[in-house]
């Protein structure tokens, strides 16, 4: 994998929308330092992370995560639970895992079965 001139990193990319104030910026880009190493192989201005929540404490309250990266689908993760630390921590580790798989499905070249090309059976070659 190349590096990257300018690599992604949390505190470029986050956005905060509705539920969020920038009180509350330190303890989520704490929280979302994790995703770095996996944000870093991507350029920063070809990627954006919103966080919003809807209904902030309340019984129906509901944690959006959309991340969109230059080139790839949209990758959205919500959670719904009840508080707030571990509904944005759900998000997190969600998209973490989305990531991954997109990883997955866009180099398939590091995927060994589809790599692999089956050998022709000698039986059936006529001379």
């Amino acid at each position: 994998m190349t590096a990257v001139a300018n690599p992604a990193t949390i505190e470029e990319c986050l956005r905060l929308g509705a539920g969020f104030s920038q009180g509350d910026r330190n303890w989520i880009t704490e929280l979302f330092s994790t995703l770095d190493s996996r944000l870093a192989g991507f350029h920063a201005d070809a990627t954006d992370l919103e966080l919003s929540v809807k209904e902030r404490g309340g019984k129906g309250q509901h944690v959006s995560l959309i991340c969109r990266i230059s080139g790839r689908d949209e990758i959205v993760t919500t959670s719904s639970e009840e508080d707030l630390h571990a509904a944005v921590m759900d998000a997190r580790d969600d998209l973490r895992r989305k990531l991954n798989d997109s990883k997955t499905k866009q180099e398939p070249r590091h995927n060994r079965h589809l790599r692999e090309v089956p050998t022709p059976d000698v039986t059936d070659l006529e001379v």
